[in-house]
Parts: C-alpha cells; sequence; structure tokens
C-alpha cells in the first residue's frame, strides 16, 4: 500500500503537469510502468474515482482558479482545459459555484468563495486527498423572479406519453435544445417538486427569464415564481455509482426534516417550488426549498 500510495501520487503529480494535454491512462502508465489496466483498477481502488472523473474534476478546478485569479478571456480557459466552448465551461462552472464565469467575476470573486466550492477545492488540492462523502451543507441563498418551463407530472402528447417513467429521452432532449434560453440561475435540466394538498409532485424542465415570451414545447407548461430565499441542502461532488443512493438519501432525510423555524423562517412552499441538482462529478447533490422569515 505504502508503494501505490507513492505512484498514485507520483500519477497525480503528473497529471498536474499535464492537465492541458488530456492526459490519458495510457500515457499515464507508462511513467509509473504498470499496464493502464492496473493503473485503472489501483487508482479507483485507493482514490475511490476513476481516472477520468479524477481529471474531470482538476480541469473543472483549474479552470476556476484561473477564472478566479485571472482576467484571461473566458474563451480561451475554456480552450486551454479541453471544453469544447465557453458555454460548455459556463455551464460546468456555474453547476458548480451558482454563477457563470462572468457573473462570478463581476459580483462574487472579490468576496469569499461560495460555500459549495469549499469542497471541490478541498478534494483538488493535489496532494490525494479523495474523501468524498463529506458532511452535508446547509446554506441560504436568494433566487429572483423567474419564469419554469417543464414537465409536471405525466402528460400525453401526440407522441405519447412523457414523463415520469415514459419518454424521458425525448423531454430530455427538448430541454437541451432549449439550453440557451434557460436562466442564469435555475438552468436547464434542474427539476423539483411542486406542492398540492399536502403532496410533492415531480418536475422536470428549465428556468427561463421573467421576459420569456417563446415557444412552450408540447407536453410543457410555463409557471411564473416571484423572488424568494432558499434553503439549500447540499452534498459536495461524489463518485456516482459508488455513493449516489447514500448522497440522495442523507441529503433527502435532512431537507424533508428539517424546521426552518430553528433559523427564523417558514417554507414559502405555497408562493414557490422546491428545486433539485443532481450533478456529481462537478457540483454534487442539492435540493432547494423555498422560505420566508417569520
Amino acid at each position: 500500500m505504502d508503494e501505490w500510495k507513492k505512484s498514485i501520487q507520483k500519477m497525480i503529480r503528473w497529471i498536474d503537469d499535464n492537465i492541458c494535454e488530456n492526459p490519458t491512462l495510457s500515457d499515464m502508465s507508462k511513467q509509473i510502468g504498470y499496464s493502464p489496466y492496473y493503473c485503472s483498477t489501483q487508482f479507483h481502488a485507493f482514490s475511490g474515482m476513476t481516472m477520468r472523473e479524477y481529471v474531470a474534476q482538476r480541469k473543472m478546478y483549474c479552470a476556476f482558479i484561473e477564472v478566479h485569479n485571472s482576467d484571461e478571456r473566458l474563451l480561451d480557459i475554456a480552450i486551454k482545459y479541453g471544453y469544447q466552448s465557453h458555454e460548455s465551461l459556463s455551464r460546468a462552472f456555474k453547476s458548480i459555484s451558482g454563477y457563470t464565469p462572468s457573473m462570478y467575476r463581476k459580483k462574487i470573486r472579490k468576496k469569499c468563495l461560495p460555500t459549495n466550492l469549499l469542497a471541490l477545492l478541498k478534494n483538488n488540492n493535489g496532494e490525494g486527498a479523495f474523501n468524498m462523502i463529506a458532511k452535508t451543507d446547509i446554506r441560504m441563498e436568494y433566487i429572483p423572479a423567474h419564469k419554469y418551463l417543464g414537465v409536471y407530472g405525466e402528460k400525453t402528447t401526440k407522441q405519447g406519453k412523457m414523463w415520469p417513467g415514459y419518454d424521458c429521452e425525448l423531454v430530455t432532449s427538448i430541454v437541451q435544445s432549449m439550453e440557451d434560453l434557460a436562466d442564469e440561475i435555475i438552468t436547464a435540466h434542474t427539476a423539483g417538486w411542486a406542492w398540492k394538498d399536502g403532496k410533492r409532485t415531480y418536475f422536470y424542465g428549465l428556468g427561463v427569464p421573467l421576459d420569456y415570451s417563446g415557444k412552450i414545447p408540447e407536453g410543457f407548461e410555463i409557471r411564473e415564481f416571484p423572488g424568494s430565499y432558499y434553503i439549500v441542502f447540499a452534498h459536495p461532488p461524489f463518485v456516482f455509482p459508488d455513493d449516489n443512493s447514500e448522497v440522495m438519501q442523507m441529503v433527502h432525510d435532512l431537507a424533508w426534516n428539517f424546521d426552518p423555524a430553528t433559523r427564523g423562517y417558514e417554507w414559502n412552499e405555497d408562493d414557490c417550488q422546491d428545486y433539485q441538482c443532481h450533478y456529481p462529478e462537478g457540483l454534487g447533490y442539492q435540493v432547494l426549498r423555498p422560505v420566508r422569515k417569520i
């Protein structure tokens, strides 16, 4: 084990030195003298993630640091770290920080780092800190007034029944095609729950700006919501195949049993809806519940 710790540290250092060159498992295996298969299985056994997952997190971390510390063009940063476009970097950046890179530079970077970045930074310190199961974080965020375009419950269209449990692929592809119209905070693929008669019903879609007047796809509906504070129950990034069930259960247990009165609030779910953000390797998992001051 001591020998492998040293080898994996060597692997990590090599990845860092070559992070802008799209490092591969084959290239790395040559550096330590073991086969790609053996490197892969041992790296996963020791770290709890695949090399590909680790490289993806390191690229996001390095890109974040450059956005935070420099004024380099966002497109140049995106290309440097292997993102296909400025928009790809923006989506990934927003998933871990809650802000687009340009918004982050204007409003956030002179302040303290957002809480949900702490785990990403901690787990990407280049020293092999791989513990991805961490304590669930509770914090407060404000979401401005917005509209939400989504599928609420089962809908029947000309193409058959849609969501949930029916044509999930169709719904996802529709949302994917509308990504460029999405709200900066309630992004595409943000799902959640609406309350009616004390029961939660699931929805899926995307937030859109208040002035949105574009098309409404068949089976979708648009709803408008006022600005509100939300309590965010968040788990940092984790390894999907290994930890997803445990992480989601942990967050749900906390979110659905939390008493907001302990912080001077009450639920505001008559006026707003709950949101769910699920991006294991980038953002982690979050449930956001709206509140108002008592």
